[in-house]
């Protein structure tokens, strides 16, 4: 008679198993044996499942080091599909992926600054309802969707608590979603979904603990301590968008004052570029209330002075507030995303001075900052690996 206990240990080595040959990549038995420190008849028996499962498939002999040649060993990229959304603020992006997470089908919508919380999500299940009409045939179909939202999540029960820039409270989203389509949902906060992409598939693949700076029309951070997305006691952790660093001025729709995200945000960029080109008299910005962030980042591009001038204020202001990610955390890095990364070599060269010049730790060692290397995929890649981390720690579906 099998135990609970026994299953649970069989469970957890499957996992570990899976978890190697999405690692590793081209893989034999006997390596994944001398790896994992499993004997050869338990590898073999797990592997087994897990390609009658679907999940593992053979790729072919290897080399030879004596003896039969070893049968290589990879992730079955094909098993299923996976949506990840992120949805902004101005924008929803949702991805169709395979389960290394590229994306297969894509779709980019705008949102009207007014829309009601039914409105957005009529168009959230539209387009859910588009990306399983796009995935072709597979073992196992649609194996989860994800979801990144700005805002506070309970990620245990999938619920929006407060969303300030979309003026959403308490809305159970996870439900909503399950119900209407019957796959199971992962919702978390972006920046949450933003850190666990980096670290999975983008610029902190290689590093133990990193903070994920999301610095778009807010601004919050996804922080990973020894390679686990920390949440805190409640899971509220990471919304360091709005600490204080002014204590005497405008308010923010959080319903503090001075918050992080009031000036290092696109909020702020906007402000900006209005004090400078009125300033400054330009013409070409008169009518700036019809420009999006990704105009004044082609004009940054295009070496337009006055877009590079508040893209530089901006830089600064968001450098004060990874001064205090730093000083706080010390990760190994600081990845700096969503749309204020556009602006490239200009916000980490500023970001970088800021941080050089105020940060004790700075004196000690070099501190890593990099721009995103998924760019404005890192939230929708994150929640597809919401998901994936689901499945990979508990491969039964």
């Amino acid at each position: 008679m099998v135990t609970g206990d026994q299953l649970l240990v069989k469970q957890l080595n499957k996992s570990i198993v899976l978890n190697v040959i999405r690692k590793k990549h081209n893989i034999s038995r006997a390596e994944i044996s001398n790896i994992t420190g499993l004997n050869k008849s338990t590898v073999s028996s797990l592997v087994d499942e897990l390609i009658t499962e679907g999940f593992v498939v053979e790729k072919g002999p290897g080399i030879s080091k004596g003896g039969r040649k070893p049968i290589l060993l990879n992730i079955n990229n094909n098993v299923g599909h996976i949506i990840g959304i992120d949805l902004g603020v101005n924008y929803i992006l949702i991805i169709l992926t395979d389960l290394s997470a590229n994306i297969i089908w894509q779709r980019r919508i705008k949102l009207k600054a007014n829309e009601t919380e039914k409105e957005i999500i009529d168009k959230l299940i539209t387009l859910i309802q588009e990306a399983i009409s796009a995935s072709t045939k597979t073992l196992k179909g649609i194996l989860g969707i994800g979801i990144g939202v700005p805002g506070i999540v309970d990620f245990k029960n999938g619920i929006v608590l407060m969303a300030p820039n979309l003026r959403w409270e308490n809305i159970k989203l996870k439900a909503i979603i399950e119900e209407r389509f019957g796959i199971t949902t992962y919702i978390d906060n972006e920046a949450n979904a933003g850190a666990i992409g980096e670290k999975w598939f983008g610029a902190g693949s290689k590093v133990t603990n990193l903070v994920y700076v999301s610095a778009g029309i807010g601004i919050g951070t996804g922080i990973i301590i020894n390679d686990e997305l920390y949440r805190g006691s409640n899971g509220f952790a990471g919304e360091m968008g709005h600490m204080t660093v002014n204590f005497n001025d405008h308010d923010c729709r959080c319903g503090n004052i001075g918050c992080w995200e009031n000036y290092a945000s696109e909020k702020a960029l906007f402000s900006y570029l209005k004090d400078i080109a009125s300033e400054n008299k330009a013409v070409q910005y008169k009518d700036i209330e019809d420009l999006s962030v990704f105009d004044v980042m082609e004009n940054v591009r295009k070496n337009d002075q006055i877009a590079v001038r508040a893209l530089r204020e901006v830089s600064k202001n968001l450098g004060i507030g990874v001064v205090n990610v730093v000083n706080t955390f010390n990760p190994d890095l600081v990845i700096i995303g969503n749309t204020l990364s556009l602006g490239g070599d200009i916000v980490l060269e500023e970001v970088k001075n800021i941080v050089n010049e105020r940060s004790f730790i700075s004196s000690y060692y070099d501190i890593k900052i990099r721009l995103s290397k998924l760019g404005m995929y890192s939230c929708a890649i994150g929640a597809v690996s919401l998901v994936i981390s689901k499945l990979f720690a508990s491969p039964q579906i």
